[in-house]
């Protein structure tokens, strides 16, 4: 396995991950039973919980997305600001990121 299939791989692994996430924030969602207003009032504030861990979730998924484009294209690994290598490293810390650490804290 090339190590560019072992950062698709990752990617999809993570994709799925995921995914699986969102549909439990989905289904929790759609667990609600009526109940007093003590219990929506806590059950509102894990409702805020997790509407922020499915935006934060959906936010990596379109990055995921966007580096697997990148492979299929055949750019991925490579900023997409300067076009110059992003360094392994970066890569196994972020393995979706679009930018190399000068451009990564550009505002992008």
């Amino acid at each position: 396995m090339t190590p560019l299939d072992t950062r698709k791989a990752q990617l999809e692994t993570r994709r799925a991950q995921l995914n699986g996430r969102l549909d439990q924030i989905t289904e929790e969602f759609g667990e609600h039973a009526e109940k007093d207003w003590a219990e929506m009032a806590t059950e509102r504030e894990g409702d805020e919980v997790l509407a922020d861990l499915g935006t934060a979730a959906q936010v990596e998924l379109r990055a995921i997305e966007a580096a697997l484009a990148r492979i299929a294209a055949g750019e991925y690994g490579y900023c997409v600001t300067c076009g110059e290598p992003i360094s392994e490293e970066r890569l196994d810390l972020l393995p979706a990121t679009p930018f190399c650490r000068l451009h990564a804290g550009a505002g992008h």
